[in-house]
């Protein structure tokens, strides 16, 4: 059996479809702003798991609308025989399992991501690991752009789509088989999905979120299979879905370069002409053809997606440098609105633990870096507010500036406090001992609690 790609057709509306994945892509910089990280999933966790879950199924599903998964839908669920199963409930059955064949695909790679947790922490506080991890987007941005493509042999694709027969356990095998088959295209979206996981550190998360990511990729064999929907016809649409990844993959690549090197963006201006200019850069890359044009319509059109692209992710990148750069950050900008005095922080721990010592008092020792987002947003939203500020009133504060982190000082105090991570703050009582660790922004109402759980 040979899987061809249909050939593909102009869609009727491209300028509505181009509008609204202008408006999709539009909508990221300001839920990244929400929660200062360039990872949607990371935004999803922070308002609970489930939000997190149905970020992953989306971007599953989205992912399946791609072009070397989409045409594999209709083929696919003929091998394992839902279209000519003999009822409803059985043609359900099988697609059922043939998901879940998927899910046995992906599911442990979450759970391994969250087990070595702390190597995914230890290793995105070194700013040379998140410049390769910047590459890598940029070249999975360059494969979703069609400059080249990550796909297995033909042969082995067709392989692997003849295998399992028909039946449950041949379903069952087809799923584990085609999520092998659509790993190319899946890499983009399970790039980032398996990177928030390693930050959170947590298997069970890990490997729930990789499962409700195969469901997403499963919803339109689930549905062909139950149904026996006749899917829309594959066409320059899809290339309209690659090209969104592909921004999006862009613009999170220079997020992380910012953020490793923050001098770049240092002397950015807090002007509100700034986004104006820059969301008017993005608006006309996208009516130039950053997504609905492609590369091989010939050179008129290729220039023109070029230019596109350019302004697009030039324009959306700068956009979300404004809208992540905290305006008023520094150690006086901890002072309140309400004349509170700025907090006493100290840099040297020696000098820290005597002041400890000396008046009796618990410490906290925050670890942070200019690159660090929630970092910036603990010191911009949750130490400064007055129940916060007051409650640390009764604590000798220490500052770690991590930014260099191959400073011999630096490391023998990440060694010390067994940091493997950024952001870290370390909630000691007075007698020395760790009472809490906080590796993840908090809001105000959270860390308050913690604060008074230090005697």
């Amino acid at each position: 059996m040979t899987l061809s790609r249909p050939t593909m057709t102009p869609p009727r509306h491209p300028r509505a479809v181009a509008m609204l994945i202008a408006w999709l892509i539009l909508a990221i910089p300001s839920a990244a702003y929400a929660s200062d990280v360039a990872d949607r999933f990371t935004s999803a966790l922070e308002k609970g798991p489930i939000y997190a879950a149905l970020a992953a199924a989306l971007g599953g599903f989205l992912t399946s609308l791609t072009p070397c998964v989409y045409p594999m839908i209709a083929v696919t669920v003929s091998v394992f025989g839902a279209r000519q199963s003999k009822s409803r409930r059985e043609a359900m059955l099988l697609s059922t399992v043939f998901v879940l064949g998927i899910a046995a695909m992906f599911t442990p790679m979450g759970l391994v991501a969250g087990l070595t947790g702390s190597l995914f922490g230890a290793a995105l506080s070194n700013r040379w690991v998140i410049i390769g991890i910047a590459l890598v987007f940029l070249a999975l941005a360059g494969s979703m752009f069609g400059l080249f493509e990550f796909v297995l042999p033909s042969k082995l694709t067709n392989k692997l789509a003849t295998m399992g027969g028909v039946g449950y356990g041949g379903a069952f095998v087809l799923g584990l088989i085609s999520g092998v088959v659509a790993a190319p295209c899946t890499g983009p979206v399970l790039t980032g999905i398996l990177l928030w996981i390693g930050k959170t550190q947590n298997p069970w998360l890990g490997a729930a979120a990789l499962f409700a990511f195969s469901l997403g990729l499963g919803v339109p064999f689930w549905l062909v299979g139950t149904f026996a929907v006749r899917l829309p016809k594959s066409g320059k649409w899809m290339v309209a879905i690659k090209s969104f990844f592909g921004i999006v993959l862009a613009v999170v690549a220079l997020y992380l370069v910012k953020n490793a090197f923050p001098q770049l963006t240092a002397s950015l201006p807090s002007a509100v002409s700034v986004p104006l200019v820059a969301g008017a850069l993005a608006v006309v890359g996208i009516a130039l053809g950053a997504i609905h044009l492609n590369f091989d319509e010939g050179p008129g059109r290729a220039v023109r997606k070029t230019i596109g692209l350019v302004l697009t992710i030039g324009g959306l990148a700068f956009l979300l440098a404004w809208l992540e750069k905290p305006k008023e950050f520094s150690d006086q900008d901890t002072s309140s609105s309400d004349g509170g005095e700025a907090f006493d922080w100290k840099t040297d721990e020696t000098e820290a633990l005597a002041a400890a010592k000396a008046g009796n008092k618990p410490m906290l020792v925050d670890f942070t870096a200019e690159w660090c987002s929630a970092c910036k947003r603990l010191a911009r939203e949750t130490f400064p507010e007055s129940t916060v500020r007051a409650e640390l009133g009764r604590f000798v504060l220490l500052k770690i500036d991590a930014t260099q982190d191959d400073d011999p000082k630096v490391m023998e105090l990440q060694k010390k406090y067994r940091v493997v991570g950024l952001p870290t703050v370390i909630l000691l009582d007075a007698k020395g001992n760790e009472v809490e660790r906080l590796t993840d922004f908090v809001p105000p109402s959270v860390f308050i609690n913690s604060l008074r759980r230090v005697k």
